[in-house]
């Protein structure tokens, strides 16, 4: 992995290579901020004397429930700045104040109230940005905007905003300290920006400039602000130190015994310029964070967990570099998982007990981020983690050291443009390791994007990436045969090579789409990964030995009628085969339906048709022969509620049906939020599932002749979840989070059969019953329960610096038998176990130089 000077290097010499770019179209609307000579009273008041004197931006135009259509109620802007702050007051006149609600929720958490918003492209590239918000009630979200339409919730800025509700409305007063923005160094500087205002009982949406949804793009259709004159470009240094106190259950000797620990840590950002950023993290805990819900997994793939980690979440959407991502379907799977940073100890279950760690301690993490005057976005992340031990200091986890290089450079006004990628994993192994785990693995990867047509409404992409791992022969035979690979099928056309020690593949993608301009919108899309291909040490990856194409085109009506606010429908269709083309995988074809009524309901739904033809499930057998698949419907349905209410209710259901009727599968989600009062808001959540399937892996047996029988069984499970969250306000700075999740998973297996003829056309002909009475006669079941919780008292005591109170708790049981309890008995039991509480107070201070 390059050092973080060389990259820094490399960003200023091409910082001062390439040309910049043109300030914008010249049709943009235009506006002008004036110096202040005084710093202005964050209060919400008009009493400031810049106020008398600033432009007022007052031609705002509604974008919802109808583009281009008249603002309802006025509102007027004012913009300022001086050596340290960028100043907005907006005025959003209303004649019944009375009705603008000022329900509270916790930071970047909108309520469903009015909302005031601020844009801010201080690069003015046209592709990026940020986004400050807040309610009458004074409730703050903010984001960082990349790729001229993605959004970065988990950006956090310090800056400040006052709120008031008076006689004719209500006012929001921003200060965005200059050290909070990026922006290069120059004498004159003009920023893209734009307002939006929300008038939540009439959900009417306005915005200055005009803002139109049916057009690709969001940061690029801000307006012009001019007249930031002489300011100063700041290199901001802000350190956040952090103490913590936990007491955590440690297992001893079959008892559970009580570990007291304190730790400290720092976060930091410095800015090396006014447009790059050095952050960094010593010790990091994430003691805070919420936890992830109970699963169980009986397929062959691993299941994709969301970050929640703060410093991880950041300016993720530099390091996005996705594989098997189009419109049709999009399963998280992309060359950079942050979650393989400080993952769970991946040789813990073979050399673990339970008071080993279930995390990796992760020692220290930098990433440089920030954009050039010339178009050069640069990302950089190098993270480092300790070796982990379990019983008698075997290595769990070996000590590792991850890097993520990633440069997007814009051409053509920022309407096109080319990136590279890099990522890295150096592990440094034992004895216990050297065989089970890959000792290094590098990923490189290239792409470009063109927009062009009418309205540069059209979009061309195109990536290319290689990926090379090594390792012994043991750990690369590993590989070779994991599922992701499958190289031994009996059927296939790959070979294991017990020799190797280095494993290579390649993937190729190419995107064709028309994202906006009138009613039809479309995205074609070609993709393909290679048998050798492997990310899974830093990225996401289900299968390898794939090639995909698929279609999907949508109807956009946005325009307000009788029946409805806004109706969109698509249809798709896709194919997957091998990389070689010699399994047909999928085809399928699918259609959905979204419509906004006038009540502010939503209603969903939609239906898939797959596997159809002669199609075969290649990782059906876990290794074994490609099995035929039946074809199989899909509809699904979905009904959510006006979330002005003070209850809200969301439903969601499915049926599946395949192999010519034996399998169902029945999803029901039903959630639940009701809003107690302007400061707490309860939310219940169930999902059930009944998966009645016909088709479910049993094993791979060897008999004595040295034959592999390859077994299904019919399963019966039932799965319920429950979550639950509260939510309590007491002021935008001071909240309580209860989030609960009790999970049962229960289900018998029966009918064991092997198959026969795999490529049978015919359900029937492709099984027969299993011979092994000691396997067949006795299947087996299953009784799986768990439960996380935490509960999170934060208190922001100033800006950027915080207060957690944390109680976390777990328990968990499993049973190799499904019993006869009921649902209720289920969870009784489970409130029965033993819990895991762990208490935690964490303090972490902002300091700014």
């Amino acid at each position: 992995m390059p050092t973080f000077a060389r990259i820094f290097a490399l960003a200023c010499m091409l910082q001062s290579t390439a040309a910049a770019s043109p300030a914008g179209p010249a049709s943009a609307t235009s506006a002008v901020a004036v110096r202040t000579s005084e710093p202005v009273v964050i209060d919400g008041r008009l009493d400031d004397a810049i106020w008398r004197t600033a432009p007022v931006i007052a031609d705002f135009t509604q974008f919802s429930p109808v583009e281009g259509g008249q603002a309802r109620f006025k509102t007027e802007a004012q913009a300022a700045f001086d050596d340290h702050n960028f100043y907005v007051f907006i005025r959003a006149y209303d004649p019944e104040p009375p009705k603008i609600s000022t329900v509270l929720a916790r930071r970047d958490v909108r309520p469903p109230t009015d909302q005031l918003k601020i844009v801010i492209d201080s690069f003015h590239d046209r592709r990026s940005g940020f986004e400050f918000a807040v309610s009458p009630g004074g409730v703050k979200r903010d984001y960082a905007v990349y790729d001229d339409n993605n959004e970065d919730g988990s950006w956090d800025g310090v800056w400040n905003v006052a709120t008031r509700v008076d006689s004719v409305g209500w006012t929001a007063e921003f200060a965005i300290p200059l050290s909070q923005l990026r922006y290069p160094s120059s004498a004159t500087h003009t920023f893209g920006f734009a307002i939006w205002r929300d008038i939540e009982r009439y959900k009417e949406r306005v915005s200055w400039p005009p803002y139109r949804p049916s057009q690709i793009g969001f940061v690029s259709q801000l307006g012009d602000l001019t007249g930031i004159d002489g300011i100063p470009a700041p290199r901001r240094f802000d350190v956040m130190p952090y103490t913590v106190a936990k007491n955590a259950p440690r297992p001893e000797d079959g008892r559970f015994d009580r570990h007291q620990s304190f730790n400290a840590g720092a976060d930091f950002k410095y800015g090396l310029t006014s447009n790059f950023t050095l952050d960094g993290t010593v010790a990091p805990d994430f003691g805070q964070v919420e936890q992830d819900p109970a699963v169980l997994n009986l397929s062959v793939f691993e299941t994709f967990l969301q970050e929640k980690r703060p410093f991880f979440l950041e300016g993720t959407g530099i390091y996005q570099f996705p594989v098997n991502s189009n419109q049709v379907n999009n399963n998280g799977e992309g060359l950079f998982y942050s979650r393989r940073v400080g993952r769970a100890p991946q040789l813990g279950p073979l050399f673990g007990d339970a008071s080993s760690p279930t995390s990796t301690t992760i020692l220290g993490a930098a990433k440089l981020t920030g954009r050039s005057a010339g178009g050069l976005t640069v990302g950089a992340l190098e993270a480092v983690t300790r070796r982990e031990t379990g019983v008698s200091d075997l290595t769990i986890e070996p000590a590792t050291n991850y890097g993520v290089l990633r440069l997007q450079q814009d051409f053509n006004n920022h309407k096109s443009g080319v990136g590279v990628i890099f990522t890295s994993v150096d592990r440094a192994l034992d004895g216990t390791t050297h065989d089970i785990l890959r000792r290094s693995a590098y990923v490189g990867g290239l792409d470009a994007r063109h927009q062009f047509g009418p309205g540069n409404n059209y979009l061309l992409t195109a990536a290319l990436t290689a990926s090379r791992v090594d390792g012994s022969r043991a750990a690369v035979f590993a590989t070779q045969t994991d599922p992701a690979h499958y190289y031994q099928r009996p059927d296939g056309r790959l070979r294991v090579d017990t020799t190797r020690t280095v494993l290579a593949g390649d993937t190729e993608t190419l995107h064709f789409a028309k994202y906006g301009g009138g009613i039809v919108v479309f995205e074609t899309s070609y993709q393909r990964i290679s048998p050798g291909y492997e990310i899974n040490d830093l990225g996401f990856l289900n299968r390898a030995d794939w090639q995909d194409q698929s279609t999907w085109m949508g109807l956009q009506f946005l325009r307000k009628t009788k029946l409805y606010d806004q109706l969109r429908w698509n249809f798709n269709e896709w194919q997957d085969w091998t990389s070689a083309g010699d399994v047909l995988l999928e085809r399928a074809v699918n259609t959905n339906g979204h419509v906004q009524f006038h009540n502010n309901w939503f209603a969903h739904a939609g239906g898939t048709i797959g596997q159809l033809g002669a199609t075969f499930g290649d990782r059906s057998t876990r290794g074994g022969p490609a099995l035929r698949q039946s074809s199989y419907t899909a509809p699904w349905v979905e009904i959510q509620g006006d979330q002005r209410r003070v209850l809200y209710p969301d439903v969601f259901a499915q049926i599946v049906r395949t192999d010519e009727g034996r399998t169902r599968r029945t999803f029901v989600n039903p959630s639940l939020q009701v809003r107690i009062s302007a400061r707490t808001t309860p939310s219940l959540g169930m999902s059930f599932s009944r998966n009645q399937d016909n088709t479910q892996f049993f094993g791979s047996f060897v008999d004595s002749t040295g034959a592999t029988h390859y077994t299904f069984a019919h399963l019966d499970q039932t799965t319920v979840g429950l979550t639950f969250r509260v939510d309590y306000t007491a002021s935008p700075t001071l909240t309580l989070q209860i989030y609960a999740n009790p999970f049962v998973s229960k289900g018998t297996y029966s009918a064991v059969r092997e198959v026969v003829n795999a490529r049978a056309a015919r359900y029937a002909d492709r099984f027969a019953p299993y011979g092994d009475a000691a396997v067949a006669g006795n299947p087996g079941a299953f009784n799986f329960k768990a439960f996380n919780s935490s509960t999170v008292l934060r208190w922001e005591y100033r800006p950027g610096s915080s207060l957690y109170l944390v109680w976390t708790q777990g328990r968990q049981d499993f049973e190799p038998l499904a019993g006869t309890r009921g649902l209720s008995a289920d969870f009784d039991r489970l409130f029965r176990l033993h819990p895991a509480n762990a208490f935690l107070i964490k303090v972490a201070h902002w300091f700014d130089w």
